[in-house]
């Protein structure tokens, strides 16, 4: 293909276009009439030898060929930026850009906690929002609304994202520890069926953190009394009761331990957590990379 035929606003045209997956939204973003983003559509429809957006429903869905462009044509708008802003390298002390991370309330507390300070005082003009985890984390990334998010890995497989390990972590089961029925300092197999459960779930379907998905997967029956959408308030909320609940080590240590707790080897096998970084930014280069701010912290 000869670039010079090719007019490269289309470029901002169609990442409007695969974000909004909205004809007038997508004008609205970029500020064309909805008739200038019609004729584009039409131009990149030509371009690329596929409609890019189909009718389905009352609403428009982009084809798989579109779905694979996400992800190259943001990339690509970001380097052109970078290019025009004529920096040589990244100033922490200088940049003011924003970003967006999507992480548990667990990730916050032990991997973006020291992000903050470093951030304070390296970093003073950069601003990071930090957004609630989503049930469509891929989602998020494609449309925008965050440039990392902070997941286990098993939860990604091969998303076509950019990503880096950051920790792995090992879940242990905690109890009141004053509880009734268990006087040992080990919960048995009986015992951890026996017991009500508090356990972490998130969004309206209170989808199961990997720990227990294993458990549901293996069969394992249990008595459910308690879910909540946070890591950090399980430790609050067994206290005194006879509830038990699976937690992570890390969260414990990060709490400066919980002195009403026991904590117990899980009877049962748990999978190994690992936490990996994904994201739109390329967070796997050198500090010193323009728009890598995150990277420079972590």
């Amino acid at each position: 293909m000869n670039l010079r035929s090719v007019d490269l606003n289309l470029l901002v045209v169609l990442d409007a276009l695969l974000t909004e997956r909205n004809v007038s939204r997508a004008g609205e973003r970029i500020g064309l009439t909805q008739s200038a983003m019609s004729a584009a559509l039409s131009r990149l429809r030509e371009l690329f030898d596929d409609p890019l957006l189909v009718r389905f429903g009352r609403g428009l869905e982009l084809t798989r060929n579109a779905e694979e462009l996400i992800v190259p044509v943001r990339e690509t708008l970001e380097r052109i930026e970078q290019t025009l802003s004529k920096k040589a390298h990244f100033d922490p002390a200088e940049n003011s850009r924003s970003f967006s991370i999507s992480a548990s309330d667990y990730a916050v507390l032990v991997l973006l906690t020291p992000l903050v300070r470093a951030l304070t005082t390296e970093a003073p003009n950069v601003t990071v929002h930090l957004l609630p985890r989503a049930r469509d984390p891929g989602r998020m990334l494609q449309s925008g609304q965050a440039d990392l998010v902070i997941e286990p890995s098993e939860l990604f497989g091969d998303a076509g994202f950019p990503s880096t390990p950051l920790l792995s972590d090992r879940w242990l089961c905690a109890a009141d520890a004053q509880h009734p029925h268990i006087a040992k300092d080990c919960l048995t197999h009986e015992q951890f069926l026996e017991l009500p459960h508090l356990v972490y779930g998130i969004g309206m379907d209170r989808q199961l953190n990997l720990a227990d998905q294993r458990l549901a997967e293996m069969g394992i029956q249990r008595r459910i009394h308690v879910t909540v959408e946070s890591f950090l308030l399980v430790p609050f909320l067994i206290e005194g009761t006879p509830l038990i609940s699976l937690l992570l080590e890390r969260e414990v240590r990060a709490l400066h331990s919980c002195p009403r707790l026991k904590l117990f080897e899980p009877p049962l096998p748990c999978p190994t957590f690992t936490k990996r970084c994904i994201g739109i930014l390329d967070i796997t280069t050198t500090p010193h990379t323009p728009g890598c701010a995150i990277d420079y912290a972590l």
